[in-house]
């Protein structure tokens, strides 16, 4: 994955946990307020009910305002202008949270006159809660403006709202989660990027460094294979070629990893020329041939000369990796057929085998980097898994298309299709 990529990946996500964070915290505060202010009324209701009773029961008249005083987030002030029977009081409170379906614990006190002081009242708890473990507040603050008036406190307000709100805090408990998902997913990445940078540093290093004995051990079978002595003696001279046989087979596997090293780095140039198309799968096919003990490779040209500007090193590499794939999954005696058709707007270039074929599974895969096709118990097929992967790539630097058609047991063709407007 390339660093920009993963780059943008991190802004775009860290932007989103902002995003979520905002909303969740904004919906929170929301919920909190719309719920207080469902308390606050309920509340409002049941001491005005309260405030009513009391007054029809003294015969009294009631403020005209000022009746219910909200002194802080729990705490309340009912001014009537009647003295106040405690155990009515109690009585009356407990009826209309009941009626008001509000279910919860309060505490209530009443002012008295002559000794000037809230008297302190009770404890009033509908969940049958131990009151020891309650810090009850028997020192209620008192108000210099009011004359006749009861207070109400309710100590688990909090609480009170926030078991209203279950489902609420059950999605921003999910949100926190879904972040810190999020958050470990985006180290694992960045750790599995790192490794895999190093590992392919690594790998990348390692076959640089092949190059030097690659040459050397080139150079010296060369000088051996060109001296008299070895000549003349046919045992050391078959030794020399399979020297220098499996020295360029090695060079190849090692020009396949760089190739594929700068593909996956995008800083593979395209040096293009213009070449005539026709001559170089000739001179491609001749090269091809030698490897070939039995069977053949041959070509269908086309009428015209054809001429493309593109990578001619890419391009031979190209075609020689399909030609060489399409030898290695034949049988005996492999039969490849090149072609190149001139269709109008397009050159269609076909690499075509009668081999074992690809199954639908494995034609999915077929240009993944180091997938290779499964030949069964026998493994006489060698590589890397990175010809197809270098292929497909090549093709698309040049604005190619790559097309596969295959079956199992009859054989693979590769189409290339290059629009004239890409040619010369």
């Amino acid at each position: 994955m390339p660093n920009n990529l993963i780059r943008r990946l991190i802004i775009l996500g860290g932007l989103s946990i902002i995003g979520i964070i905002f909303v969740q915290s904004y919906w929170l505060l929301k919920t909190w307020d719309i719920k207080d202010k469902e308390f606050d009324q309920t509340v409002n209701i049941v001491l005005h009910n309260v405030a009513e009773r009391m007054a029809k029961y003294n015969k009294t008249i009631l403020p005209k305002s000022g009746l219910v005083q909200r002194k802080s987030s729990n705490y309340y002030a009912v001014n009537i202008n009647s003295e106040i029977d405690a155990g009515l009081l109690e009585q009356y409170l407990s009826q209309e949270m009941i009626k008001q379906s509000l279910n919860i614990a309060f505490e209530y006190a009443v002012y008295h006159c002559a000794t000037d002081e809230l008297v302190y009242g009770n404890y009033c708890s509908p969940n049958n809660i131990d009151e020891k473990s309650i810090k009850k507040n028997k020192k209620l603050p008192k108000f210099k403006n009011l004359i006749y008036y009861f207070v109400v406190r309710f100590p688990e307000r909090e609480s009170f709202l926030l078991a209203n709100r279950n489902m609420t805090l059950t999605l921003t408990i999910l949100s926190i989660l879904a972040i810190v998902f999020f958050l470990y997913s985006m180290w694992v990445i960045m750790e599995q990027k790192r490794l895999s940078e190093l590992q392919k540093d690594f790998i990348n290093n390692m076959t640089h460094e092949f190059k030097t004995p690659i040459s050397s051990i080139k150079i010296a079978s060369d000088f051996l294979a060109n001296n008299d002595n070895v000549k003349e003696d046919i045992r050391l001279n078959r030794y020399i070629q399979i020297i220098r046989e499996q020295n360029q087979r090695l060079n190849e596997q090692v020009e396949k990893v760089l190739n594929v090293a700068r593909l996956e780095k995008d800083s593979i140039e395209l040096k293009k020329e213009i070449f005539e198309l026709n001559k170089t799968l000739e001179d491609i096919i001749k090269n091809e041939s030698l490897k070939l003990k039995q069977g053949n490779i041959s070509f269908k040209n086309s009428k015209e000369k054809i001429n493309i500007n593109a990578d001619k090193l890419h391009f031979v590499n190209v075609v020689a990796n399909m030609i060489d794939n399409a030898i290695k999954y034949s049988n005996e005696k492999p039969i490849v057929e090149l072609s190149v058709v001139d269709a109008g707007k397009d050159v269609l270039l076909g690499i075509k085998d009668h081999g074992i074929g690809i199954d639908k599974e494995s034609q999915k895969k077929l240009f993944d980097k180091f997938y290779r096709v499964s030949t069964g118990n026998v493994h006489n097929v060698k590589g890397f898994g990175l010809g197809l992967f270098y292929v497909k790539n090549i093709c698309k630097a040049h604005g190619w298309t790559l097309q596969l058609e295959s079956e199992p047991g009859v054989g693979t063709e590769f189409i290339i299709t290059i629009p004239k407007s890409l040619t010369a």
